[in-house]
């Protein structure tokens, strides 16, 4: 029996995993242009327009607009709709606070559904129970590169008449059923921050083919200034934001733009290694795939249900493996004071306390229960594109040492 490294034995791995290095000598021409251009604005620039021209294409999609956040193209999304005071919208009880920032900001409540048991995914038949005369919109999110059921959620936004956003922050080039997820819906929002598929240190974008929302959001992006470029005093259209992207930024995402198709490509391949590797082990479940979907796999989750997921964990790290308890830890409505206990503007917590609204919501234990108790046992390995066929052997390896020798 081999003896765990936790325990005073060997590790299954000495050298540390391949860091990621996204950027490369793309990036920095395309940089070097945008600084020797001698102009960073991207409104009389080049960069940033050529990037949503080039990402719309790519996605197959009429508009593109970029931002600077994966929060605010997700923001952007929500002031498209332009939904009503005290409006209801329907959100993933495990995401980033970006995906429902913005809408609380557009004076919209979120409300919660639960997860289907093992997807990590939010259950259509809990989006649908959670409807109401208030519901502007549904916003899903594609939990970890896996695609929701869009079938069933579009079936229900169609049905209920509510616009459906996709939050593909983690989903970049994931088919879903032979489409990409971000096209099924009505608007989809994606994030360049670090971490992303796609990256640019920070930045957004958001696809639609809907006119109305793309000249809202392009708007909305600006302070809502209707007039900029004509002669004439300023007018400026609704309430709007400086979400403008930078040369710089545009820069970096234009380049990145070329690469991220091989980057899913060699995370899916990593990720279906590792799963093929694990999926015999008891107690282990490997990362779940939607049917009809395809996993792009910003991180590999699996879930541990026959041993302590923290002991499981800090024993994988003793074997050298880059791996995490819990995700987020607790979903969105726990670990938020703003949700919680309804810290947001002054002492009012608006919206939830507005006559807009009218009604009472706790955010509280128990809301979510399926996601609450899965993300307790949820394990996530941190793969890049940068790891080799060897490295994935070596995770999977771990994992298999642990789930065999743990007491």
């Amino acid at each position: 029996m081999d003896k765990l490294a936790v325990d005073g034995g060997q590790p299954v791995r000495e050298k540390p995993f391949p860091r990621r290095t996204p950027f490369g000598t793309e990036e920095i021409k395309q940089v070097t242009e945008a600084i020797e251009s001698q102009n960073l604005f991207a409104l009389p620039g080049n960069k940033v327009k050529r990037f949503e021209e080039d990402f719309a294409n790519k996605y197959g999609m009429e508009y593109a607009i970029a931002s600077t956040s994966g929060t605010s193209a997700i923001h952007l999304a929500v002031a498209a709709i332009n939904p009503e005071p005290g409006s209801e919208i329907i959100a993933a009880p495990v995401t980033d606070y970006g995906t429902v920032a913005g809408l609380i900001y557009q004076g919209c409540v979120p409300v919660f559904a639960d997860w289907t048991p093992g997807a990590f995914n939010m259950d259509p038949g809990q989006i649908e129970r959670n409807i109401t005369g208030k519901t502007a919109a549904i916003i899903v999110v594609h939990l970890f590169g896996n695609p929701c059921d869009m079938d069933a959620i579009m079936k229900i936004g169609r049905k209920h008449k509510l616009p459906v956003i996709e939050d593909c922050c983690q989903a970049y080039c994931t088919p879903y059923k032979g489409k990409w997820v971000g096209t099924i819906g009505d608007i989809g929002c994606f994030s360049m921050q670090q971490s992303k598929h796609l990256t640019a240190g920070e930045g957004g974008v958001t696809i639609t083919n809907n006119a109305d929302y793309a000249m809202r959001m392009g708007l909305f992006k600006d302070k809502g200034w209707e007039s900029r470029g004509r002669w004439g005093p300023r007018a400026y259209a609704f309430l709007g934001l400086n979400y403008r992207m930078n040369e710089l930024t545009g820069a970096v995402a234009l380049a990145q733009l070329q690469k991220v198709e091989n980057v899913v490509a060699q995370r899916h391949t990593l990720g279906e290694l590792i799963t093929g590797r694990i999926k015999d082990i008891k107690g282990i479940t490997p990362a779940p795939v939607t049917p009809g979907g395809w996993h792009s796999y910003w991180l590999y989750p699996f879930t541990i249900t026959g041993f302590p997921a923290e002991r499981f964990v800090e024993a994988l790290k003793a074997e050298g493996i880059p791996a995490n308890w819990g995700y987020t830890g607790k979903p969105i409505y726990l670990c938020t004071e703003g949700l919680k206990k309804k810290r947001t503007f002054g002492s009012s917590g608006y919206p939830f306390d507005s006559p807009y609204y009218g009604k009472k919501i706790e955010y509280e234990e128990g809301l979510c229960p399926v996601a609450e108790k899965e993300l307790s046992r949820v394990t996530t390995l941190e793969l890049n594109e940068d790891w080799t066929t060897a490295d994935a052997e070596d995770a999977a390896a771990a994992i298999r040492k642990v789930a065999e020798n743990l007491k």
